[in-house]
């Protein structure tokens, strides 16, 4: 799966979470999943599960501690989760 693959699937999984629907129109790799998408942070665990759910993977907590934007997501996903 490509890394733009990986982008779009990562962003439609945040979508239902955002509270800022307008930026995450606008979304790129640089974008803050708790400060431009508004997700707040207990929010960001049911992210995390639906990650591992949709791309198969087991997300470490202390990986997901450091997931702060979209591409740190998507960087995570690609290297396999750690």
């Amino acid at each position: 799966m490509s890394e733009e693959q990986v982008f779009e699937k990562v962003v439609a999984i945040i979508k239902p979470f955002a509270k800022a629907p307008e930026a995450l129109a606008s979304a790129n790799m640089d974008t803050s999943i708790l400060k431009d998408l508004k997700v707040n942070s207990a929010r960001l665990v049911d992210v995390v599960l639906e990650i591992e759910d949709a791309f198969e993977i087991e997300v470490k907590d202390e990986d997901a501690d450091k997931v702060k934007t979209i591409g740190d997501a998507v960087r995570l996903i690609l290297a396999g989760a750690g």
